[in-house]
């Protein structure tokens, strides 16, 4: 490993990190000071909770609502288009890049996932992790309580169904349903 670079720019590089550093437990402070007020928001308007959104998301496009309460690791890996909705109990472990694109919908309870870890045992006991980006297209519906691995990509105008574990990559247009999610 490059000893010059943080293990927060080993994370945003996808490489093998600690989470265990001093920079990432200042993030994690702040995004999770941030939930609380967020996941407590309810029955602020919906411009009241895009404003908070848009103190720590990436990128957040207009009109797009999220329903508390939600859950990430740092928020500032993730990216969401024009009009998309992520209805409540919505988990990104975005330790790299969550894109989502414009119009889409994402049910209840769905988790999206980078965060991942060493196959190899020795590497696990070192308590390193790394992270591998999912994108969503636009105009996706996500079904509530699927969860979508580290790495996938699901294309626009996908479907993916209620409680489908995603391991593949979606075509655009598709649908895929079940666990392991399998296209229809």
């Amino acid at each position: 490993m490059d000893e010059k670079r943080t293990e927060k720019q080993r994370m945003l590089a996808g490489d093998l990190y600690t989470a265990d550093c001093p920079e990432l437990a200042e993030d994690n402070k702040r995004i999770s000071e941030w939930m609380s007020r967020y996941n407590t928001a309810l029955s602020k308007t919906p411009d009241e909770r895009h404003s908070m959104l848009k103190e720590v998301l990436g990128h957040v496009g207009a009109g797009v609502d999220i329903r508390p309460p939600f859950f990430c690791d740092y928020g500032y890996n993730i990216s969401i288009g024009d009009g998309s909705f992520i209805n409540f109990n919505c988990v990104v472990l975005d330790v790299v890049k969550v894109m989502i694109g414009n119009r889409t919908k994402i049910g209840s309870a769905v988790q999206i996932l980078t965060a991942d870890h060493p196959r190899d045992p020795k590497l696990r006991a070192q308590l390193l992790e790394l992270g591998r980006p999912v994108t969503i297209g636009s105009n996706v519906w996500i079904g509530s309580g699927a969860i979508i691995i580290p790495g996938v990509s699901v294309g626009d105008d996908a479907i993916i169904g209620a409680g489908a574990v995603v391991t593949r990559d979606v075509p655009a247009g598709a649908i895929a349903v079940g666990n392991p999610a399998r296209l229809r």
